[in-house]
């Protein structure tokens, strides 16, 4: 390198070098930094974690945004603990009176001990213990011993009250029966059987005792099954025209078809799953609208109890069903001979292994839609983020196409909510009716969760279980 250069170089490196340290001054620490960092690190996990499951990883998400929001909300007058309204006998502890505390220590210390108790079986929790120190060390330098040991206390206590809570609701080390080995599926016409090309190579389907646990709001626990479509093979019956559309699509999918199936695929094995992938919206809302500690805190809470609710009670109605996926059907009735010869349909997405009505995917889309729409507003637009830098693609027609996981822009919750109930058709998982349903009861549950009292208002009031009209569309326009 000539001297020129070398100056240059070095000049470059410190005009570099000055800009960093004036933005990292310049940097304003939100003021929810602690719970968007234990919501990335729990969505870290989740994606990790072997025996990873949308159903387990939904109660996870209920409990540990439970136990945040319990944890914090002592910290401003305006909010009140729901615990009661969750469950009569379950009582929290409180902090002492006129004591001083480090909620955001109190949030670190109930989230390390949640995670590590829901995920410790993964051996892989190095990183929440290094999470866990680091906002320690930074929080605790600036408080007196007392305060940190009061606040780290406080937060182990909501959060061993809570997992001691969570043993009785019948989900308990789901992981270690994803596929129970001696349950028996049904057989019969217009019933689920294994796919052929699925998401994992159990005969057996996902967690179908799941639908049995116990909701975290009892109004979600007290709705009704909807009905699945009555089965027919008649071409002008329902039936038969909502598995013919689901064929058809296939035929004229596009890449951003494709980019859309594979962005809302959030296949378990691969990514943080389909509750995972809504908890990060609620991180990308709170940090949009720069949200206090504890409405961060309510966020996750809202979120986490409205999709588990929307796994259990979609799951109970899966299992009192059992209906078929659009494979089945179109391989009997539908299906060409020049497809047959080759194999056979195929949706375009590997099949999950469950049944069919309703979907999950738009139910706690739904779900999540109806709280975080609750909370920031109907135009509250974004940047869905979640799958960005990941790799991957799909084979068709004997050739492997490489898709780019761009970044996606919503101009509200319910457009996401609304492209990931579509997604699933267009990947030949489920019937428009599925999604259909799945949009309508994920908006009741929502409902429930937001009529829970969250504040000290005297007016706040809710409208409960009360569904949502839905413009149907055949296509979905492809955002970027």
């Amino acid at each position: 390198m000539r001297p020129v250069g070398k100056i240059t170089y070095v000049l470059l490196c410190f005009y570099l070098f000055t800009s960093h340290l004036s933005y990292s001054q310049k940097k304003k620490t939100s003021p929810a930094d602690v719970a968007t960092q234990w919501a990335t690190m729990t969505t870290q996990v989740m994606t990790a974690a072997p025996k990873n499951s949308p159903t387990y990883g939904s109660r996870a998400l209920g409990y540990l945004g439970l136990t945040m929001y319990e944890t914090v909300v002592w910290s401003n007058p305006s909010y009140r603990s729901i615990a009661t309204s969750l469950c009569d006998t379950l009582s929290m502890p409180k902090p002492i009176a006129q004591k001083a505390y480090c909620w955001e220590l109190a949030l670190n210390a109930g989230q390390a001990y949640l995670l590590k108790q829901l995920y410790g079986y993964t051996n892989k929790m190095n990183p929440v213990d290094s999470l866990a120190n680091v906002i320690h060390t930074q929080y605790a330098a600036k408080k007196s011993k007392s305060v940190v040991q009061r606040s780290e206390e406080f937060g182990k206590a909501i959060a061993e009250t809570i997992y001691n809570w969570s043993k009785s609701d019948g989900g308990y080390e789901g992981y270690t029966r994803n596929f129970p080995p001696d349950f028996v599926n049904l057989a019969g016409t217009g019933l689920w059987v294994p796919p052929i090309a699925g998401q994992s190579r159990s005969e057996i389907p996902l967690h179908p005792a799941w639908g049995k646990n116990r909701t975290f709001i009892r109004q979600n626990g007290l709705l009704p099954n909807p009905e699945p479509m009555q089965y027919s093979v008649d071409s002008t019956s329902r039936y038969y025209k909502g598995y013919k559309e689901v064929y058809d699509r296939k035929k004229t999918l596009t890449a951003a078809d494709h980019e859309i199936i594979y962005w809302w695929g959030d296949d378990p094995s691969e990514t943080c799953s389909p509750p995972g992938h809504s908890y990060n919206l609620a991180t990308i809302a709170i940090k949009k609208s720069n949200a206090s500690l504890p409405l961060a805190a309510q966020t996750y809470c809202r979120v986490g109890m409205a999709v588990a609710d929307a796994f259990i009670m979609c799951w109970r109605t899966k299992y009192a069903y059992n209906v078929e996926r659009p494979s089945t059907f179109i391989r009997k009735h539908l299906d060409t001979i020049q497809n047959y010869i080759d194999g056979g349909w195929r949706s375009a997405f590997p099949e999950p292994p469950f049944s069919a009505f309703y979907s999950g995917h738009a139910t706690q889309s739904a779900a999540t839609a109806t709280v975080l729409t609750d909370i920031y507003g109907d135009n509250f637009s974004f940047v869905d983020d979640t799958h960005i830098n990941r790799k991957g693609g799909y084979a068709y027609k004997n050739y492997y196409y490489y898709l780019k996981f761009k970044p996606r822009q919503f101009a509200s919750f319910w457009e996401s909510a609304k492209e990931c109930a579509e997604s699933r058709l267009l990947g030949g998982i489920h019937t428009r009716h599925d999604n259909d349903t799945g949009l309508a009861e994920g908006t009741k549950i929502g409902r429930n969760v937001n009529a829970i009292q969250w504040t000290n208002q005297p007016n706040h009031s809710r409208k409960q279980a009360s569904s949502r009209t839905y413009k149907r569309t055949s296509r979905i326009v492809a955002l970027h």
